[in-house]
């Protein structure tokens, strides 16, 4: 096993290079860095990535890029088929300076995969090169896919988003968090808007979004969801859900 914070990808000897790896379990990586930029993707399953931006759940038709040296912790809540690229510094150049959620279609979705497999020593004027060329003219194309739960710098704020990802389903009115952390109510819905461009309702909508998103992957039946969320009933679970994202839950994780 090697250090997360020195993975062997960072002295790769081509400027991008992939990782591939299939498991059937849970698994949870903690909080590390890398030198090169890094795209998450996932052919099957679910990954929750958590960096000081934000927390991102990403299904198989998500990736997620992080910029050299950013900070994160990753889980996998069940069956994963893992496939990440790892960039240099010149290449990290061509895209965001902060954490980004994307939009997969199939055709990148199988670059990424076959990428992926390839050994870090291939010839750098051969055909592997030239597939790595078209993947990242793919990879800059790719549309933003707002799928990410922003974080706050304010002490307070932070003190009730702990709170709400321990119980996603405490329903409790922004009036009573700001007693909970000594600020007005007008206060309190000021600085989440300034902090994460989301007021207090959408923010833990979004929350309770990805939660479900999360424990689909896990295998979690829809009805237990809806229950340990406050839904009532899977039908108002199912209508948020669709509204929100287009489908409902039991089509989230077709490949689109």
């Amino acid at each position: 096993m090697h250090s997360f914070d020195d993975h062997p990808a960072d002295h790769a000897p081509r400027p991008i290079v992939g990782e591939a790896w299939d498991r059937m379990e849970p698994r949870a990586i903690p909080w590390h860095s890398h030198q090169r930029g890094q795209f998450i993707h996932v052919l099957t399953g679910c990954v929750t990535v958590q960096s000081a931006d934000g927390l991102y759940v990403l299904p198989p038709h998500r990736a997620i890029w992080l910029p050299p040296e950013t900070r994160h912790c990753v889980r996998y809540p069940g069956e994963i088929a893992f496939r990440g690229l790892f960039l240099d510094a010149v290449l990290s150049a061509r895209f965001p300076a902060r954490p980004t959620v994307m939009q997969v279609d199939a055709l990148t979705r199988e670059l990424i995969d076959k990428a992926a497999r390839l050994p870090w020593d291939y010839p750098p004027d051969g055909r592997e090169a030239r597939l790595f060329a078209v993947l990242i003219d793919q990879l800059i194309e790719m549309r933003t896919a707002p799928l990410s739960l922003p974080d706050a710098q304010d002490k307070r704020l932070q003190r009730i988003m702990e709170a709400l990802r321990a119980d996603p389903a405490d329903d409790r009115p922004i009036g009573a968090w700001a007693n909970f952390v000594h600020m007005s109510e007008r206060t309190l819905a000021r600085r989440f808007v300034a902090e994460t461009g989301m007021s207090f309702g959408v923010w833990r909508q979004q929350l309770r979004l990805l939660t479900v998103i999360e424990r689909l992957a896990a295998g979690d039946p829809v009805t237990t969801i809806a229950i340990d969320l406050g839904y009532g009933t899977p039908s108002s679970l199912t209508t948020m859900f669709k509204k929100a994202l287009g489908v409902p839950p039991s089509r989230f994780f077709e490949t689109r």
